[in-house]
């Protein structure tokens, strides 16, 4: 004979069916919260205070400046000035944005502006150069986008200062803004200066 249920099988039963559910609404839950719930440019990045990744890439075809061409992305770029280096692509809108900001920075003859082209077509890349201003001194074409992966890049725009010595200073993730140039990116600037 077998015992009679009782009402407490049914109730354990609807626990252990919901059981999963409620787990995935926890996991959905954290994972929105990390996505939508923090500033990205706060996101850290384990290259500061790293050496400037040892990342060639070849010149952005066809561009020139002044009639020389610009040359590609080269490690020994950064040895001895202040370097701030861009990841950017004529697809990017927020790059659209803040290019008449980086050819402002780009007069400051104590550093230079250096640029990684991010998986962008040639034509398009030197049509954006030619609306705004072309304020790098060099520009690496990313066409696969594994050098920017070796720069530990999120996504475009991203921003980095590197010092006088090859060291990355600072990373700033999103676009460079009116408010963020002075307040952020010129500070940074100038620590890396001293």
């Amino acid at each position: 004979m077998s015992a009679p249920a009782t009402s407490d099988q049914p109730r354990s039963r609807r626990w252990v069916v919901a059981l999963p559910l409620i787990g995935f609404l926890a996991v959905a839950g954290l994972f929105l919260l990390r996505l939508y719930g923090g500033d990205p440019s706060k996101i850290p990045s384990a290259l500061i205070g790293q050496p400037a990744p040892q990342t060639m890439l070849p010149a952005l075809e066809g561009l020139v400046h002044n009639g020389v061409p610009v040359p590609g992305l080269d490690p020994a770029v950064f040895k001895g000035k202040v370097s701030v280096v861009n990841v950017w692509a004529s697809w990017c809108v927020p790059c659209h944005d803040e290019a008449p900001l980086l050819t402002a920075l780009a007069k400051d003859t104590r550093l230079q502006i250096v640029g990684i082209n991010y998986k962008d077509s040639p034509d398009n890349a030197r049509r954006f150069l030619g609306r705004y201003g072309n304020p790098f001194v060099a520009v690496g074409a990313d066409s696969n986008g594994r050098g920017s992966i070796e720069w530990g890049v999120y996504g475009v725009p991203e921003t980095f200062v590197v010092g006088r010595d090859g060291t990355i200073r600072y990373k700033l993730v999103g676009p460079v803004t009116p408010a963020n140039l002075d307040s952020v990116l010129k500070v940074e600037i100038e620590k890396a200066l001293k």
